[in-house]
Protein backbone atom coordinates (compact mmCIF):
# COMPACT_ATOMS: atom_id res chain seq x y z
CA UNK A 1 0.00 0.00 0.00
CA UNK A 2 1.36 3.38 -1.02
CA UNK A 3 0.77 6.38 1.22
CA UNK A 4 0.71 9.82 -0.35
CA UNK A 5 3.01 12.38 1.24
CA UNK A 6 1.36 15.33 -0.50
CA UNK A 7 -0.47 17.72 1.78
CA UNK A 8 -3.97 19.05 0.98
CA UNK A 9 -2.54 22.38 -0.22
CA UNK A 10 -0.19 20.69 -2.69
CA UNK A 11 -2.92 18.33 -3.88
CA UNK A 12 -5.31 21.22 -4.46
CA UNK A 13 -2.76 23.24 -6.43
CA UNK A 14 -2.00 20.19 -8.58
CA UNK A 15 -5.71 19.55 -9.15
CA UNK A 16 -6.18 23.14 -10.33
CA UNK A 17 -3.21 22.89 -12.69
CA UNK A 18 -4.38 19.54 -14.03
CA UNK A 19 -7.81 20.99 -14.73
CA UNK A 20 -6.21 23.99 -16.42
CA UNK A 21 -4.22 21.61 -18.62
CA UNK A 22 -7.35 19.72 -19.68
CA UNK A 23 -9.22 22.92 -20.45
CA UNK A 24 -6.26 24.35 -22.36
CA UNK A 25 -5.80 21.23 -24.44
CA UNK A 26 -9.48 21.07 -25.28
CA UNK A 27 -9.49 24.73 -26.32
CA UNK A 28 -6.39 24.23 -28.47
CA UNK A 29 -7.92 21.16 -30.10
CA UNK A 30 -11.07 23.06 -31.03
CA UNK A 31 -9.03 25.90 -32.55
CA UNK A 32 -6.91 23.41 -34.49
CA UNK A 33 -9.91 21.57 -35.94
CA UNK A 34 -11.37 24.91 -37.07
CA UNK A 35 -8.12 25.86 -38.82
CA UNK A 36 -7.86 22.45 -40.48
CA UNK A 37 -11.44 22.63 -41.69
CA UNK A 38 -10.69 25.97 -43.34
CA UNK A 39 -7.48 24.55 -44.87
CA UNK A 40 -9.57 21.76 -46.39
CA UNK A 41 -12.00 24.35 -47.81
CA UNK A 42 -14.78 23.07 -45.53
CA UNK A 43 -17.09 25.50 -43.79
CA UNK A 44 -15.94 25.60 -40.14
CA UNK A 45 -19.25 26.84 -38.75
CA UNK A 46 -20.19 23.58 -37.06
CA UNK A 47 -16.80 23.43 -35.37
CA UNK A 48 -17.11 27.11 -34.44
CA UNK A 49 -20.39 26.31 -32.68
CA UNK A 50 -18.79 23.40 -30.82
CA UNK A 51 -16.01 25.68 -29.55
CA UNK A 52 -18.55 28.28 -28.47
CA UNK A 53 -20.56 25.58 -26.69
CA UNK A 54 -17.41 24.34 -24.94
CA UNK A 55 -16.70 27.86 -23.71
CA UNK A 56 -20.25 28.35 -22.46
CA UNK A 57 -20.34 24.95 -20.77
CA UNK A 58 -16.80 24.76 -19.37
CA UNK A 59 -14.68 27.89 -19.68
CA UNK A 60 -17.06 30.60 -18.50
CA UNK A 61 -18.37 28.63 -15.47
CA UNK A 62 -14.73 27.96 -14.58
CA UNK A 63 -13.94 31.69 -14.80
CA UNK A 64 -16.99 32.62 -12.71
CA UNK A 65 -16.09 30.08 -10.03
CA UNK A 66 -12.53 31.40 -9.89
CA UNK A 67 -13.77 34.94 -9.41
CA UNK A 68 -15.87 33.84 -6.44
CA UNK A 69 -13.02 31.91 -4.81
CA UNK A 70 -9.41 32.37 -5.91
CA UNK A 71 -9.81 35.94 -7.11
CA UNK A 72 -11.77 36.97 -4.04
CA UNK A 73 -9.00 35.57 -1.84
CA UNK A 74 -6.40 37.41 -3.93
CA UNK A 75 -8.01 40.76 -3.01
CA UNK A 76 -6.59 40.30 0.49
CA UNK A 77 -3.05 39.71 -0.81
CA UNK A 78 -1.40 43.10 -1.48
CA UNK A 79 1.28 41.60 -3.75
CA UNK A 80 -1.43 40.09 -6.00
CA UNK A 81 -3.74 43.07 -6.44
CA UNK A 82 -2.29 44.39 -9.69
CA UNK A 83 -2.19 40.88 -11.10
CA UNK A 84 -5.79 40.34 -10.00
CA UNK A 85 -6.88 43.50 -11.82
CA UNK A 86 -5.26 42.20 -15.02
CA UNK A 87 -6.81 38.75 -14.61
CA UNK A 88 -10.29 40.15 -14.13
CA UNK A 89 -9.82 42.30 -17.22
CA UNK A 90 -8.82 39.22 -19.17
CA UNK A 91 -12.02 37.47 -18.12
CA UNK A 92 -13.92 40.35 -19.68
CA UNK A 93 -11.83 40.16 -22.85
CA UNK A 94 -12.39 36.40 -22.95
CA UNK A 95 -16.13 37.01 -23.15
CA UNK A 96 -15.55 39.59 -25.90
CA UNK A 97 -13.46 37.10 -27.89
CA UNK A 98 -16.21 34.51 -27.52
CA UNK A 99 -18.77 37.00 -28.83
CA UNK A 100 -16.49 37.70 -31.81
CA UNK A 101 -16.26 33.97 -32.49
CA UNK A 102 -20.03 33.62 -32.45
CA UNK A 103 -20.33 36.59 -34.82
CA UNK A 104 -17.74 35.22 -37.29
CA UNK A 105 -19.24 34.46 -40.69
CA UNK A 106 -16.43 33.72 -43.13
CA UNK A 107 -13.86 30.93 -42.70
CA UNK A 108 -11.12 33.51 -42.27
CA UNK A 109 -13.03 35.36 -39.56
CA UNK A 110 -13.78 32.09 -37.78
CA UNK A 111 -10.17 30.88 -37.84
CA UNK A 112 -8.91 34.27 -36.64
CA UNK A 113 -11.47 34.52 -33.84
CA UNK A 114 -10.77 30.96 -32.65
CA UNK A 115 -7.01 31.56 -32.70
CA UNK A 116 -7.36 34.81 -30.74
CA UNK A 117 -9.61 33.15 -28.17
CA UNK A 118 -7.21 30.24 -27.78
CA UNK A 119 -4.11 32.46 -27.47
CA UNK A 120 -5.75 34.58 -24.77
CA UNK A 121 -6.93 31.54 -22.83
CA UNK A 122 -3.55 29.79 -22.90
CA UNK A 123 -1.78 32.93 -21.69
CA UNK A 124 -4.40 33.42 -18.97
CA UNK A 125 -3.99 29.87 -17.69
CA UNK A 126 -0.22 30.28 -17.57
CA UNK A 127 -0.55 33.41 -15.41
CA UNK A 128 -2.88 31.64 -13.03
CA UNK A 129 -0.53 28.67 -12.74
CA UNK A 130 2.75 30.56 -12.51
CA UNK A 131 1.77 33.78 -10.75
CA UNK A 132 -1.60 33.73 -9.04
CA UNK A 133 -1.46 30.29 -7.40
CA UNK A 134 2.07 30.77 -5.97
CA UNK A 135 1.03 34.17 -4.59
CA UNK A 136 -1.96 32.65 -2.81
CA UNK A 137 0.13 29.79 -1.44
CA UNK A 138 2.84 32.16 -0.20
CA UNK A 139 0.16 34.26 1.51
CA UNK A 140 -1.07 31.20 3.39
CA UNK A 141 -4.50 30.99 1.74
CA UNK A 142 -6.10 27.61 2.55
CA UNK A 143 -6.89 26.53 -1.00
CA UNK A 144 -8.15 23.09 0.01
CA UNK A 145 -10.70 24.61 2.34
CA UNK A 146 -11.58 27.43 -0.04
CA UNK A 147 -12.27 25.12 -2.98
CA UNK A 148 -13.78 22.09 -1.27
CA UNK A 149 -16.25 20.51 -3.69
CA UNK A 150 -15.68 23.16 -6.40
CA UNK A 151 -15.58 20.95 -9.50
CA UNK A 152 -15.66 24.02 -11.76
CA UNK A 153 -12.20 24.93 -10.45
CA UNK A 154 -10.77 21.55 -9.47
CA UNK A 155 -12.16 19.43 -12.30
CA UNK A 156 -12.48 15.66 -11.91
CA UNK A 157 -10.26 13.37 -9.91
CA UNK A 158 -9.13 9.76 -10.14
CA UNK A 159 -6.26 7.38 -9.68
CA UNK A 160 -4.28 5.14 -11.96
CA UNK A 161 -5.84 3.82 -15.15
CA UNK A 162 -9.40 3.84 -13.90
CA UNK A 163 -12.00 5.85 -15.70
CA UNK A 164 -12.23 9.22 -13.98
CA UNK A 165 -15.51 10.38 -15.46
CA UNK A 166 -17.42 9.82 -12.23
CA UNK A 167 -21.02 8.68 -11.91
CA UNK A 168 -20.23 4.98 -11.56
CA UNK A 169 -23.18 3.51 -9.67
CA UNK A 170 -22.51 0.11 -11.26
CA UNK A 171 -18.96 -1.25 -10.71
CA UNK A 172 -19.29 -3.36 -13.85
CA UNK A 173 -19.04 -7.08 -14.43
CA UNK A 174 -15.57 -8.59 -13.90
CA UNK A 175 -14.31 -10.22 -17.09
CA UNK A 176 -16.90 -8.52 -19.30
CA UNK A 177 -15.82 -7.27 -22.74
CA UNK A 178 -17.37 -4.95 -25.29
CA UNK A 179 -17.09 -4.49 -29.04
CA UNK A 180 -18.77 -2.34 -31.66
CA UNK A 181 -22.06 -3.94 -32.69
CA UNK A 182 -24.66 -2.26 -34.85
CA UNK A 183 -22.56 0.89 -34.82
CA UNK A 184 -22.58 1.12 -31.01
CA UNK A 185 -19.97 0.41 -28.34
CA UNK A 186 -21.78 -0.22 -25.05
CA UNK A 187 -19.28 -0.12 -22.17
CA UNK A 188 -21.78 -0.09 -19.31
CA UNK A 189 -21.01 -3.67 -18.27
CA UNK A 190 -17.24 -3.12 -18.17
CA UNK A 191 -15.40 -2.46 -14.93
CA UNK A 192 -14.45 1.25 -14.86
CA UNK A 193 -10.71 0.60 -15.22
CA UNK A 194 -11.27 -1.08 -18.61
CA UNK A 195 -13.64 1.39 -20.22
CA UNK A 196 -11.24 3.97 -21.63
CA UNK A 197 -8.88 1.31 -22.96
CA UNK A 198 -11.75 -0.44 -24.76
CA UNK A 199 -12.97 2.83 -26.24
CA UNK A 200 -9.53 3.77 -27.53
CA UNK A 201 -9.12 0.29 -29.02
CA UNK A 202 -12.37 0.80 -30.94
CA UNK A 203 -11.26 4.24 -32.06
CA UNK A 204 -7.90 2.86 -33.21
CA UNK A 205 -9.69 0.39 -35.47
CA UNK A 206 -11.69 3.13 -37.26
CA UNK A 207 -10.90 4.03 -40.85
CA UNK A 208 -11.02 7.65 -42.00
CA UNK A 209 -14.62 8.85 -42.12
CA UNK A 210 -15.88 6.01 -39.91
CA UNK A 211 -17.54 6.39 -36.52
CA UNK A 212 -19.25 4.58 -33.67
CA UNK A 213 -21.65 5.59 -30.92
CA UNK A 214 -20.32 5.19 -27.39
CA UNK A 215 -23.00 4.11 -24.90
CA UNK A 216 -22.19 4.90 -21.27
CA UNK A 217 -23.89 5.24 -17.88
CA UNK A 218 -22.46 8.70 -17.15
CA UNK A 219 -21.19 11.77 -18.99
CA UNK A 220 -17.79 10.77 -20.46
CA UNK A 221 -16.54 14.35 -20.58
CA UNK A 222 -13.05 13.58 -19.18
CA UNK A 223 -12.69 11.04 -22.02
CA UNK A 224 -13.05 13.96 -24.41
CA UNK A 225 -10.09 15.70 -22.76
CA UNK A 226 -8.05 12.52 -23.12
CA UNK A 227 -8.91 12.34 -26.82
CA UNK A 228 -8.00 16.01 -27.21
CA UNK A 229 -4.63 15.43 -25.56
CA UNK A 230 -3.72 12.24 -27.41
CA UNK A 231 -5.42 12.75 -30.80
CA UNK A 232 -5.68 16.53 -31.39
CA UNK A 233 -7.56 17.27 -34.60
CA UNK A 234 -7.94 13.56 -35.36
CA UNK A 235 -11.37 12.82 -33.90
CA UNK A 236 -14.97 14.05 -33.90
CA UNK A 237 -17.21 14.12 -30.83
CA UNK A 238 -20.97 14.67 -30.84
CA UNK A 239 -23.44 14.07 -28.02
CA UNK A 240 -26.47 12.07 -29.19
CA UNK A 241 -28.11 11.48 -25.79
CA UNK A 242 -27.25 13.22 -22.53
CA UNK A 243 -28.67 11.24 -19.63
CA UNK A 244 -29.78 11.19 -16.98
CA UNK A 245 -29.32 7.38 -17.13
CA UNK A 246 -27.75 6.81 -20.54
CA UNK A 247 -25.26 8.91 -22.50
CA UNK A 248 -24.55 8.34 -26.19
CA UNK A 249 -21.64 10.06 -27.93
CA UNK A 250 -20.80 9.70 -31.63
CA UNK A 251 -17.01 9.37 -31.95
CA UNK A 252 -15.33 9.24 -35.34
CA UNK A 253 -12.36 10.02 -37.54
CA UNK A 254 -12.66 13.06 -39.86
Amino acid sequence: MTTSTANPQQETVQAIRDHHERLGRAMADHALTIARAADQLAAPHDRRDKLAEFCEREVLPHADAEEQTLYRAAREVPEARLLLRAMLAEHAVLRERLAELRAARTPGETVGAAAALNALFQSHLAKENDLLLPALVDAGVDLAGLLAGMREVLGGSGEGAACTCGGHDDPGTPGATAEVAGGELDVRTLVPARRHAQIFDAFGALAAGAEFVLVNDHDPKPLYYQFAAEHPGEFTWEYVETGPEVWRVRIGRP
